[in-house]
């Protein structure tokens, strides 16, 4: 395991301690299952440029997008 220092609100460690606490276990473990969980129902960071395309498919709804595309880069340049 890697030990690493953060920086908490008072509030939040005594908390953290409480929890502790009533669950007999330290408060690093009960850091280590948050991140845990917190993990478990994140998205992916490292999604492939495929998965992006599959979970974006189909939200544009406004036509065709590279004409939009166009149009829009055409005002940029003043055209």
């Amino acid at each position: 395991m890697i030990r690493t220092i953060i920086s908490l609100e008072p509030d939040d460690k005594r908390w953290l301690d409480r929890v502790a606490e009533a669950e007999q276990t330290s408060m690093a473990e009960v850091v280590r299952r948050a991140v845990r969980l917190m993990r478990a129902s994140a998205p992916p960071l490292d999604a492939s440029f495929q998965d992006l395309l599959q979970v974006t498919r189909g939200t544009w709804k406004e036509g065709d997008g590279l004409a939009y595309q166009n149009k829009t880069r055409a005002e940029w340049d003043g055209r």
